[in-house]
C-alpha cells in the first residue's frame, strides 16, 4: 500500500469470510494486524453499495433494496395526484428502478423467494404510477407500461454483459469466462454462437456463477 501512496483506513476496512458455515464458526473472531491496524471479521460489508454476506446469499442487500425503494414509493405516492403521468414515472424510475436495476446482474439464480421480494416493489410502483388499486391484477398494468418483471431484467442484463464479453467490450476477467462451443470437424452448430456451460460442484451457488449461468441463459435463446 505504501508503494503505492495508500494508507490503510481501519474504521472503513473489514473482513469477510466465505465458505462453508463450518469453516466461518471456526474462524469468526479472526483479528488481523495490517500497517498497525487491527481489522476483525464482519457478518456483512458493503463494496460500490452492494451488501454482501458471508454466504453470498445478497439477501441482506435484497432486503435493504425493497426497504429504500419502498420509503421513496411511500413519498412519491402522497403527491401523486398532482403529478402527470410522465413527471410520476421519471420519479419511479429515479428512485425506485434505478435500486432494483442496480448490479441486479449479481441476483442472477437467486431464490425466487428473494426476487420476489423485488417484484412486489415493482408491482406497487405501477399501481401507484397508474393509479389502480391495491387488488387489480397486476400483469395486464405492467404490460401496458412496458416493464420487464424483475426476473426478466436480471437475465437481460447478465446476457447483456455476455454479449459484451463475446464482442470486446467488457474487461477480460469476464470475457476469459466465456468459451464458445467448437467442434474439430465442420458442422451447423460451429456457427449457433453455443457457449460451452461448465459442470459445477453441487451447491446452489455455483449455479449462480457468471461462468456457469452466462452461458446457461445465452445457449436458451
Amino acid at each position: 500500500m505504501t508503494h503505492n501512496f495508500l494508507l490503510l483506513n481501519s474504521d472503513k476496512t473489514e473482513i469477510l469470510l466465505i465458505g462453508p458455515k463450518t469453516s466461518i464458526q471456526k474462524h469468526q473472531h479472526l483479528n488481523l494486524h495490517l500497517h498497525g491496524c487491527s481489522v476483525t471479521t464482519s457478518s456483512t460489508v458493503k463494496d460500490l453499495r452492494v451488501i454482501l454476506d458471508s454466504n453470498l446469499s445478497l439477501k441482506n442487500h435484497i432486503n435493504q433494496v425493497t426497504k429504500t425503494a419502498f420509503f421513496h414509493l411511500r413519498n412519491i405516492s402522497k403527491p401523486r395526484n398532482m403529478l402527470s403521468i410522465s413527471d410520476a414515472e421519471k420519479l419511479v424510475h429515479a428512485f425506485m428502478t434505478s435500486k432494483i436495476d442496480y448490479c441486479n446482474a449479481l441476483l442472477g439464480g437467486c431464490p425466487a423467494s428473494l426476487i420476489n421480494k423485488l417484484q412486489l416493489v415493482q408491482n406497487a410502483a405501477a399501481r401507484v404510477l397508474t393509479r389502480s388499486r391495491k387488488y387489480d391484477h397486476v400483469t395486464p398494468i405492467l404490460s401496458s407500461l412496458h416493464w420487464f418483471l424483475v426476473r426478466f431484467r436480471i437475465d437481460y442484463k447478465l446476457l447483456l454483459l455476455t454479449y459484451k464479453a463475446l464482442n470486446g467490450l467488457a474487461p477480460m476477467y469476464l470475457s476469459s469466462l466465456l468459451t464458445p462451443y467448437n467442434l474439430p470437424r465442420s458442422l451447423r452448430s460451429q456457427n449457433s454462437g453455443l457457449l460451452i456451460v461448465p459442470r459445477i460442484a453441487k451447491s446452489p451457488k455455483g449455479g449462480r456463477a457468471f461462468s456457469h449461468l452466462a452461458p446457461k441463459l445465452w445457449n436458451s435463446l
